[in-house]
This record gives C-alpha cells, structure tokens and sequence, in this order.
C-alpha cells in the first residue's frame, strides 16, 4: 500500500491526479492544498472522507514534519508555476524519506533537479521532476523509435490545446517567458529565440487541422541533446484552440522583445479571465506532436511523426498520465532508482497512455515505421 500526498490537489492538474489514484485500491490518496475546505470538497466528491484532505501550506518550514507524521510514502507535486519555484518540497520529501515527483515545466527546474541527487541517494528515495509531457511522454516517443535510425538529428514537437483554461499557475508559467531571450539548439548551434515569436502553422490530424504554434521554453530543449547526443536540432513550439488568444499572445511578446514591455507576467490575471470568456467558442480539441529526423540504418533520410489527439477537452488529463502511471508501479510494489533525475526512461509509451484508457484520445503512430516496439 502507498501513502501518497498531492501538493496542490484540488488544482487544475491536481484533482485529476487525485480522481485517478482514488480509484486504485493499493493506494491510500492525501489531497493537500492552503485551503483545507477544497481539498475536503475534492475528497468529497470522490467518494473519500474527510480525513482523505489535509490543509497543507508546501512553502512552510514544518513540511518534512508533516510528511514524516502522516507516513507519507510518495509525495506528487503539482502546485505551479515551477519557473520561479525552488526545491523546497523535494528537499522535504526526501528529510521525510519520501519519494518525490512533480508535474513541473520549469525548463531549469527540471534540467536541475540532479543537485538533489546525493541527499536523495542517502536517503534511498527518488525524486523525479517532469513527470508530465515534456520531458516524460516526449522522450519515451523517441525511445519507442529511436532503434529505427542509425542517427539521430533533429526532434521536432509541438503542443496545441483545446479550449479548456488551465488554472492561472499555468497561465503565469506561459507568460513568464513570453517575449524572453531562451537558447535552442539549431543545426547544431546553440541560437537565441524568444518566448511565443518564431509562429508556424502546423497541421496536425483531423479532427484539430492547422494551428498556429509559438517557440517556448521547455526542459527539452537541454534535456533532449543531453540524452541523445546526436542531436543538431531540439525546437518545441506550442499553440492555442484560439487563433484569437495566440494572436494576443504573440503580440505580447513582440513588445517584450522591443523592450516596450518589461514582462507579460502582471497580465496573467487578465488574460485568465479573457481566456475563460473564449472558452465557450473554442474548439474542445488539443493534439500533440513528436517529430524525429535523421538517418535510417540503410544510410537514407528519414522523418517519422508521431500524434496523440484529444477531443472533448480531455486533453489536460495527457501530462497527468506519467504521475499516475508511476504511482500505479509504486503501489504494485515496484521501485524507482534512489537520486534525482528527470522523468526520462522510466515509462514507456504505453505505459504512459494506459491511465488515458476511456477518454478521448486517440494515438496517431508514423505510418512508415518499419520496427514498432
């Protein structure tokens, strides 16, 4: 049986976390959050008790504490924006002797969580960070194919969302790098682009068609060329439902590149609420893409796109499934490395689809690949 605690319970990520590790029976779920009202609510409505919900402040100094008195096993961290965040649950979950995972998108987050690695490995724990789409679901659609080329050069990918607004932490990861300087790797050098600029039209498979997609700042994009050295080429773009919000977006961010706006951060607010009056009218589907280029083992150019498409807004369920997925191992009995390390190489494709069984999402795979695992 796994005591698990979710940071951040009730929230947009959160309580989809919660709703599945609530139906699996070797699973004993803690919601936790600042208000002990929603996480009770949640609980709830999930056919839990009362004593299933605790009023937990992440930032307070007494949080291994709380942890170690609860008989927390594995705690899940979901309560963002992680750009800004420091490693503070996870220092606590591992005085605690609790494993560690979080839904983080921080691209620096992410890429640093390996500065836990020595306290967790005395502690026997594991601590994962990007247990989401990026770097988790991502890198195990490279590995899936990756036996297909005899090199590696380029990894293309790409996220549009359907009309459903995700909570205003995620709404501020967005704009905190909108219009700001990041590195991309490009033909083998490492280049400047900025925050929601460089838009493309991408064409993703029907039911979603073509969207527009800005440049963002993600974990990949150090992550990736670490783990396949390869690499000249590591780009993610993402995109909207709305051409309407992109276009603001983009906007945006071209003001903050000119310096005519220090950041986009103070708008979040606004742009939450914008984003909720447009929901009614935008398109309830999302899709995610994963492109790999390179050379097959015949020596000739090869290119292979992979899709996943989500219809009736069950598209925010997709970065849940690599904590769920995870937990679900845990609570059979399996156990993760002791350290600290990103999500990578711990789910296969898979794995990570099978808690997204009954929604409505749907796997596209490359019809010219030739060694399926």
């Amino acid at each position: 049986m796994q005591r698990i605690l979710v940071v951040g319970g009730y929230g947009f990520f959160g309580a989809r976390i919660c709703a599945a590790l609530a139906r699996n029976p070797r699973v004993q779920l803690l919601i936790a959050g600042r208000s002990g009202e929603k996480a009770t609510a949640l609980a709830y409505q999930l056919g839990l008790r009362a004593d299933n919900a605790r009023a937990i402040d992440a930032a307070s100094p007494q949080l291994p504490q709380m942890l170690r008195k609860l008989g927390v096993n594995t705690v899940i961290h979901t309560a963002g924006p992680f750009q800004d965040q420091d490693y503070g649950v996870a220092r606590a979950a591992i005085q605690a002797g609790a494993n560690y995972l979080d839904l983080a998108d921080g691209r620096e987050f992410v890429a640093g969580i390996g500065e836990l690695d020595a306290a967790a490995r005395q502690a026997n724990v594991a601590v994962v960070s990007g247990a989401s789409s990026l770097p988790a679901l991502s890198s195990a659609v490279i590995d899936r194919y990756l036996p297909e080329f005899s090199r590696l050069d380029a990894v293309r990918s790409g996220i549009t969302s359907g009309a459903l607004v995700p909570g205003i932490a995620t709404i501020r990861a967005v704009l905190g790098y909108c219009g700001q300087p990041f590195r991309v790797l490009e033909n083998g050098e490492w280049t400047v682009e900025y925050g929601w600029l460089d838009t493309v039209e991408h064409e993703f498979p029907k039911p979603v068609g073509s969207r527009p997609l800005g440049r963002c700042d993600v974990p990949d994009l150090d992550l990736l060329p670490r783990r396949y050295p390869t690499l000249r080429t590591s780009s993610f773009h993402a995109g909207y439902a709305s051409r309407t919000a992109h276009g603001v977006t983009e906007w945006l961010a071209k003001r903050v590149r000119d310096g005519k706006l220090k950041s986009a951060l103070p708008l979040a607010g606004l742009t939450y609420r914008v984003a909720r009056w447009l929901q009614p009218i935008a398109s309830d589907r999302g899709a995610m893409f994963v492109t790999l280029e390179g050379v097959d083992p015949d020596g000739d150019p090869l290119s292979l796109t992979w899709n996943l498409v989500a219809r009736e807004n069950d598209g925010p369920n997709i970065p849940c499934a690599a904590a769920i997925a995870l937990c679900g191992k845990l609570a059979a009995g399996a156990t993760l490395a002791a350290g600290a390390y990103p999500c990578m190489g711990l789910l296969t494709v898979e794995e990570l689809l099978e808690p997204l069984k009954g929604l409505s999402i749907r796997e596209l795979a490359p019809a010219n690949a030739r060694n399926l695992a």
